[in-house]
């Protein structure tokens, strides 16, 4: 895999939490992620409300601050690849 920017990890890590409650273990897995990195990002995204944490659930759900994020990220990927 080749090496991936920071917004496109956090984009990743959104996708694989969005449409529901996710895992942290979910999550690391669709985000292609180790323990210590996805510790790390989980808790950056939960502290900038980007994700929401329940702690009884032990789940993560985007929010919607997130999905807005996502969706001007995902605008700008289309308009940057579209052929000429």
């Amino acid at each position: 895999m080749k090496h991936r920017s920071r917004n496109n990890i956090i984009r990743d890590i959104l996708d694989a939490a969005s449409g529901g409650s996710a895992t942290r273990t979910k999550i690391m897995y669709k985000a292609y992620l180790s323990f210590g990195q996805i510790k790390e990002y989980l808790s950056f995204l939960t502290d900038n409300g980007m994700l929401s944490h329940d702690a009884h659930t032990q789940t993560f759900q985007t929010t919607e601050k997130s999905l807005r994020l996502l969706d001007a990220y995902n605008q700008m990927h289309d308009m940057i690849n579209a052929p000429v």
